[in-house]
């Protein structure tokens, strides 16, 4: 993944040094999220190609998503940091992440419960989703499983 060199010095300059490095975590988990939107969004529309219905097929996308953000910003976001077997770590990943997961599928099954344009076009539901988690997430995968 591509750093952003003149980054680094201009968020240092604004923000310190402390808050500029918790800053570009944050950019780079944003970037990993947004990778993760995309594997939701297609495990989603694949799992409901194959039947499996948008809440399901949601669960299953969830897990993908999970799983391959986990990996990202295992290598990118917290390069180093955390400690284990891989295997745990990522359980613990996922674990951590259930209260954003809460927030994230509680978001997306409301609104395609309610909102028949989100029934028809779940990306909008998984998106707002997303955000929903978000922070939740960064403080939580930051905290627990890739402590400094």
């Amino acid at each position: 993944m591509v750093e952003i060199p003149i980054l680094g010095p201009v968020l240092a300059r604004s923000l310190g040094p402390a808050r500029a490095a918790v800053a570009q975590e944050f950019l780079r988990f944003g970037v990993v999220g947004t990778i993760g939107f995309v594997v939701d969004t297609a495990v989603l529309y694949g799992m409901v190609a194959l039947g499996a219905g948008l809440y399901l097929g949601r669960a299953v996308s969830y897990v993908a998503a999970a799983t391959a953000t986990w990996g990202l910003n295992r290598i990118w976001t917290f390069r180093g940091r955390g400690s284990g077997p891989v295997h745990r770590q990522w359980a613990l990943f996922v674990a951590v992440n259930l209260i954003g997961f809460t927030l994230n599928y509680g978001t997306y099954a409301l609104l395609v419960a309610t909102m028949p344009v989100v029934a028809a076009n779940p990306i909008l539901g998984v998106a707002a989703g997303s955000i929903a988690g978000m922070f939740t997430n960064f403080v939580l995968s930051r905290r627990l499983v890739f402590r400094g």
